[in-house]
């Protein structure tokens, strides 16, 4: 037993793991390996066509952090076969995850998105759905559309959410608060959606409070993943432009891993943990260093919690209530 969680040990300790990875969730959902396709399906965002904003979140140039935008095929079958030949190739896995990952996948009239994912999902070799997206952009009808799709096919909606901070996301120019996310999750799981949530740990101005308090207020949602990334610097971005003026810090390797296991440590052990580190192409990288080290993100935090002795969910706690969205 789990005196933590008071209950069983979960299955993906019993593996010597620290966190609950992806690849074992997927095996054990689908009795195989499993690996996410991203797919650009070309729409906007509105934090850059003037919807909420223009000129996007300080961080993003969208084609360093997606390898389908970098790919530049408009063709949805067309990107499939490209990704299917390449994951095959790499790991040997026959089905996958049609994982639309650039701008905002729910940004379009409820017609189009149906049209473009069941495209997707049309394919044999697609066995669920990824929709990346913000959680001030899904109206009830998008959100009915994908629990639509859920009755039949594998579903999870992930939302940007990057703090739970309002500061922050100001700084960061989201367009949202903390409470569009607590909205948009409320009105998905009530849909019986899956939901995941990425963030990005490090930022500047916030304290390890901030941190811990992001971290229990996810972890008091019963989302089904989350997916963490540090503060990287890409070429061509507002964030480029104040990290050269030396207004924004970034963490070390050590330090970044620290904050992490921190994070893991408070979040619900049943919570599957997509990513702990950011990544890009060399060619959009200005800082940190260690981004462009393959799996040293990885690496460092798995390393941290060998060094603490301790895991995911060790003090998670199922009674915390958040009373203040601010």
């Amino acid at each position: 037993m789990d005196s933590t969680t008071g209950g069983a040990v979960p299955f993906w300790r019993k593996d010597g793991a620290r966190y609950y990875p992806q690849s074992a969730y997927f095996r054990r959902e689908f009795g195989e390996p499993i690996r996410k396709i991203s797919i650009d399906a070309h729409f906007s965002c509105p934090n850059v066509d003037g919807t909420v904003g223009r000129g996007g979140c300080a961080f993003c140039d969208v084609a360093s952090f997606s390898p389908s935008r970098r790919l530049g095929l408009s063709d949805i079958n067309a990107q499939i076969d490209e990704g299917v030949l390449q994951l095959q190739r790499r790991f040997k896995v026959k089905k996958f995850i049609a994982y639309f990952q650039p701008s905002t996948n729910t940004h379009a009239p409820v017609e189009t998105l149906r049209r473009v994912y069941e495209t997707a999902l049309a394919r044999p070799e697609v066995v669920g759905l990824a929709v990346g997206t913000r959680p001030d952009a899904v109206p009830n009808e998008t959100l009915d559309l994908l629990a639509e799709i859920a009755r039949e096919k594998w579903v999870v909606v992930e939302f940007g959410l990057q703090s739970t901070k309002d500061a922050t996301l100001r700084w960061l120019g989201r367009g949202h608060d903390y409470a569009a996310f607590v909205d948009a999750t409320v009105r998905a799981k009530e849909r019986g959606l899956r939901v995941g949530a990425h963030l990005i740990l490090g930022l500047p101005n916030e304290t390890r409070d901030d941190l811990l308090l992001t971290a229990r207020r996810v972890a008091s949602f019963g989302l089904h993943s989350v997916k963490l990334h540090h503060l990287y610097v890409a070429r061509n971005t507002r964030l480029a432009a104040m990290w050269r003026a030396g207004d924004v810090p970034l963490p070390t390797l050590e330090e970044y891993a620290r904050m992490v296991v921190d994070f893991l440590e408070i979040l619900d052990p049943n919570v599957v943990v997509e990513r702990v580190a950011g990544e890009t192409s060399a060619e959009y990288l200005l800082a940190p260093e260690w981004t462009g080290i393959k799996h040293a993100g990885r690496n460092a935090v798995e390393k941290e919690f060998r060094a603490r002795d301790s895991y995911q969910g060790q003090s998670f706690d199922p009674t915390w209530t958040d009373r203040n969205l601010s």
